[in-house]
């Protein structure tokens, strides 16, 4: 029986470390490896994954020196896995008994290269279970559904892994990047409706906190994709258009809901409203499911100081920064 690697990126998981481990702990297939790459960790997490893998052989430890983010950590974890089969799972989040079970059942009977399963915590369309080329899976990927552009909650084979590392350089939608490029060299990939994966948003999370230049490294994974998926998937890019749009608007709205953590938010709006306009189509607009996402994006063509005006009155915002 295939041995499995799961990957789990550890940096200050705190209290959610031991319920995620306790889930691996609990797998029903019975050929799997768990290499924790504790990405420097400073709030005793890391103390907590030697002691696992010490009392417990199919946990590994690495440690990487300094923080260096998850897509290095991944990489990390990825280097030492000695499966043919791996599997992401991110520290802060735990998994049902049968995950690797059921995602392995699917990956072999397809003949895929890659399996996904269900989630729960964030909003994910589910569907029959089913198994997709090439190129409908990267469609699937580009609209979400039914299953998205995150890492974790899949079965690869390791050889795909290894051909498409993290690129270590970006620090948000790596996860995009990544996936894009895996499912991009898949011949097959299985898809199964169990909700296997329980996803849980931290307190203090991406999705809360200020803009930064880090998180607009996501602007060249943006332009990168829809580039090459232009000429590679033309059907999936106006879908992949539109997750740019919503990018950038999300952005937009953590410029002016948290600020900036160099203080110039109008700069960050300016560059996204530039940003927005390269991808903007009235077909792309009316690919979002919501009306006011709509609205919030051709607030942000019209520019930056459009868009924060705007707020106020579409994005239910009351007190705005610096505005």
């Amino acid at each position: 029986m295939e041995l499995i690697s799961v990957v789990v990126p550890v940096y200050n998981a705190g209290d959610y470390l031991e319920r995620c481990l306790d889930s691996l702990a609990a797998q029903t297939y019975p050929n799997w490896e768990v290499v924790l790459a504790d990405d420097g960790s400073t709030d005793g997490s890391g103390r907590a994954c030697r002691e696992r893998a010490a009392r417990d052989g199919r946990f590994r430890y690495v440690a990487l020196p300094v923080n260096r983010g998850p897509s290095a950590a991944r990489n990390a974890g990825v280097e030492r896995a000695a499966g043919a089969l791996i599997c992401f799972v991110d520290a802060d989040d735990h998994v049902e008994p049968d995950l690797l079970e059921k995602l392995h059942r699917s990956l072999t009977d397809s003949g895929a290269d890659i399996s996904a399963c269900g989630a729960d915590g964030l909003r994910l369309e589910s569907g029959p279970a089913r198994t997709f080329s090439r190129e409908e899976a990267v469609c699937c990927l580009a609209r979400g559904a039914p299953f998205n552009h995150v890492p974790w909650g899949k079965l690869y084979r390791a050889g795909l892994v290894r051909a498409c590392p993290f690129d270590e350089s970006v620090f948000y939608s790596e996860d995009l990047l990544f996936l894009y490029q895996a499912v991009g060299r898949a011949d097959k990939v299985s898809c199964i409706p169990d909700v296997l994966y329980h996803y849980v948003c931290r307190e203090g999370s991406q999705m809360q906190s200020k803009m930064s230049a880090r998180k607009c490294t996501a602007l060249a994974v943006q332009e990168a994709v829809c580039r090459d998926a232009a000429v590679r998937f033309p059907r999936a890019e106006p879908h992949f258009r539109r997750l740019a749009l919503e990018t950038d608007r999300w952005m937009a709205v953590l410029a002016v809901k948290a600020g900036a953590e160099d203080g110039d938010a109008d700069a960050y709006l300016r560059r996204l409203s530039r940003d927005a306009r390269r991808y903007f189509s009235w077909g792309v607009l009316a690919l979002f499911p919501s009306k006011k996402d709509a609205a919030a994006v051709l607030a942000l063509c019209a520019g930056g100081m459009v868009f924060r005006a705007a707020a106020r009155a579409f994005l239910g915002l009351k007190k705005l920064r610096g505005g």
